[in-house]
């Protein structure tokens, strides 16, 4: 007899319809893990959006499980992933990164607490996500999207030199200089560097500090244009799971921009009333874009 421990059998990757709209839905749980600060559920189909462990702009879904009469809070959707080999990993503890062979991956629904014995491996539940919540957070994703197409357009004569091409077709700033990206209900903040490295590249960061609300001006100004169009706005899927890939996909007057994206969006720039941004360099070697919305939607 070989004394090689057999391989352990990997669970399916978490199947996701939230990029559809989805806020409800069935599925059978997988998993139940205790962690230091609760417990952590796995189902094999849920419509959670979670907190992306390499590239957290989204928070994750919050919402509910429910089964029968009995009912737990989520406070928060995270990735996660177990190897071949039977490690469970969550979060910004995944060892590897997205999509690495070896590894399945899956969405974990966060609880406060201990699981409730009757959150077992192989009970169907019910998943509620907190559907006002999804729909600031849509709103805010999509927004900071449009604001950084606007600002790309908004600074294109500032370059010297090429450095690639966004959704639209202008000079890509967002991608050489955004440093963070935090997604909140109706808004966003993002940073950008403006140090010596984007000098570099060709990008002329004195002209840009001396004309701040000139370059602002133009942002809302492109932004307001956008949304009165009401252009469609969609998610594309490669598939069902969680690691397959995903686009924003939306309509505007210049034609469709088309990005890469594991959010939620809304379903036509009609859902806003206005997206209106702040420049803030009051840190020379920063620029903080603050992003707001105000909703078309009661």
């Amino acid at each position: 007899m070989s004394d090689t421990p057999a391989p352990v059998q990997s669970m399916g990757a978490t199947n996701v319809t939230f990029a559809s709209g989805a806020v409800s839905g069935e599925g059978i749980i997988t998993r139940v893990e205790r962690m230091p600060s609760g417990a952590v559920v796995v189902v094999d189909e849920t419509p959670f959006h979670p907190v992306d462990h390499t590239w957290p702009d989204q928070p994750g879904d919050a919402g509910e499980l429910s089964s029968g009469d009995e009912h737990v809070a989520v406070t928060e959707a995270v990735m996660a992933a177990v190897s071949d080999a039977g490690e469970f990993a969550l979060g910004a503890g995944i060892p590897v990164k997205r999509g690495v062979e070896g590894w399945t991956w899956l969405v974990a629904h966060r609880l406060d607490r201990e699981a409730p014995d009757w959150l077992a491996k192989g009970t169907e539940v019910r998943l509620e996500v907190d559907a006002r919540r999804r729909a600031g957070l849509s709103r805010g994703h999509t927004a900071c999207h449009l604001a950084s197409l606007a600002l790309d357009l908004a600074v294109a004569d500032l370059w010297r030199k090429d450095p690639g091409t966004d959704a639209l077709g202008s000079p890509d700033f967002e991608r050489r200089a955004n440093q963070t990206s935090r997604i909140d209900e109706d808004g966003s903040v993002d940073e950008y560097r403006l140090g010596k490295s984007l000098r570099k590249a060709g990008f002329d960061t004195e002209t840009f500090a001396g004309s701040l609300a000139e370059r602002e001006d133009a942002i809302n100004a492109k932004l307001a244009e956008w949304v009165a169009s009401g252009g469609a706005s969609r998610i594309e899927v490669d598939g069902p799971s969680i690691i397959d890939r995903r686009r924003w996909r939306c309509e505007l007057p210049e034609g469709e921009a088309v990005i890469l994206c594991g959010g939620t969006h809304v379903a036509s720039l009609s859902e806003f009333s206005s997206i209106s941004v702040s420049l803030d360099v009051s840190d020379p070697q920063l620029l903080v874009m603050k992003t707001s919305v105000t909703s078309a939607v009661a």
